[in-house]
């Protein structure tokens, strides 16, 4: 039996813990809640028979540009995701707050099963908005379900391919790539250099521009180091043509979205005129709009965004459609660290991964930030995605108001891509 002081030390917790979320000004952090959690983090795994149920679904506006989730339950394990789309940040916690109803007071380790009910039920199936919705929620139930079993989510996805998971950082200038090499990166990824907005037939100037933009970038990284390149889907067919052509001397590890990227039809052309390999991925949704870049020979690098595609559960089909293709993953992240601890479970349990792309690796969000090794990031060993939040790092950086670039010509005043 507990004594006084026992009992006077776990009260205490209890109310610094409540008065830590009133302090972020999130919402209420209820009694029994904060309970259940302190028993959680001390606790063994829970039995696959033992009662547990989904009580609530949390979002969180997170600088600077980001949604965190928290699906709360009454045994105290909290699941992270993190859904989002770039510049509708708010719509997305609508469509996630109209799906909890669904959710709460269910089991969350039935993570399939919910992920069909939520993408088959909703009628007008998939799209930015609610597939994102329901990517960040997958990713909370896949993190809630190996925290309940005690094992990191790769395990759970039959183990580990691999030991590491190489990542990628974002440089546009010399001086950037031989930092990201002092910090021990390997591989880069840049966009073409331009003076303004891209025309829809660049002049022969601008295109000898961009190519020695990108030479002057693969001269500081060396030829054993592998620099990417991303037109962004920003660049028309026509001239992303003649800037291949111009960098292929200088080998990319790959072109990102060289136009837009939902006429597939259009980058299967552009991808059978080079021998560089094509990407794209982060603006098609579901194991369905892949299956159409693959079967049209669009690419041979698919970046799934697991904040977009449909979370661990959806990327994960995606890339065994891909093995088939002898095409290559490497996910989407533009985000935050949870993103990215999703993106590394996924990459540890695929065999056909390339790179990660990360431009955080959790400090001032993670209690324990992932730690660069000679362009490298270990495997969590923790339970779920193997990350935690840190709260009192976070609190400075609740709330944003982030929107999307709007760009217009300098000549004529239309509107261009970003």
């Amino acid at each position: 039996m507990r004594n006084q002081r026992e009992d006077r030390g776990a009260v205490t917790r209890r109310n610094a813990l409540a008065g830590a979320f009133a302090t972020l000004g999130w919402s209420a952090f209820h009694q029994p809640e904060a309970e259940a959690q302190e028993r959680a983090e001390g606790a063994a795994p829970i039995a696959p028979r033992e009662r547990i149920r989904i009580t609530r679904l949390e979002t969180i506006l997170v600088k600077p540009r980001w949604l965190f989730l928290k699906i709360h339950t009454d045994a105290g394990v909290v699941g992270l995701g993190e859904p989002i789309v770039e510049g509708r940040a708010l719509t997305v916690a609508t469509a996630v707050k109209e799906i909890a109803p669904y959710l709460v007071g269910k089991d969350p380790r039935r993570v399939v099963h919910h992920w069909q009910a939520i993408y088959r039920h909703a009628f007008y199936r998939g799209g930015p908005v609610l597939t994102s919705a329901l990517s960040g929620i997958d990713m909370a139930l896949w993190d809630i379900k190996g925290k309940a079993l005690g094992v990191p989510v790769y395990e759970l996805l039959g183990g580990p391919t691999r030991d590491r998971v190489r990542v990628y950082a974002h440089a546009k200038s010399p001086a950037q790539i031989k930092r990201g090499r002092e910090l021990g990166f390997t591989a880069f990824k840049t966009t073409p250099a331009k003076r303004r907005p891209a025309r829809y037939v660049e002049t022969l100037g601008e295109v000898k521009y961009a190519a020695e933009r990108f030479a002057a970038l693969r001269e500081a990284a060396g030829d054993d180091v592998d620099v990417a390149i991303d037109f962004h889907g920003a660049i028309s067919p026509a001239t992303a043509k003649l800037l291949i052509k111009a960098i292929e001397p200088y080998q990319p590890m790959f072109v990102e979205e060289p136009c837009q990227a939902q006429n597939h039809d259009v980058m299967a052309e552009i991808a059978r005129g080079t021998h560089l390999p094509i990407a794209t991925g982060e603006r098609v949704f579901t194991k369905w709009g892949f299956r159409e870049v693959l079967e049209k020979r669009a690419a041979t690098i698919l970046q799934p965004d697991l904040c977009h595609a449909g979370g661990i559960t959806e990327v994960r089909l995606i890339a065994g459609m891909a093995e088939a293709y002898y095409a290559a993953i490497a996910p989407h992240n533009p985000l935050g660290p949870i993103s990215l601890a999703a993106g590394v479970q996924l990459a540890a349990s695929i065999p056909n991964f390339l790179c990660q792309e990360q431009v955080s690796l959790g400090e001032g969000y993670l209690k324990t930030p992932f730690t660069l090794r000679e362009g490298y990031l270990d495997l969590p060993t923790g339970p779920g995605l193997g990350v935690e939040l840190d709260e009192n790092a976070m609190a400075d950086k609740i709330g944003h108001d982030w929107t999307n670039r709007e760009e217009f010509d300098a000549d004529d005043g239309s509107v261009v891509d970003w």
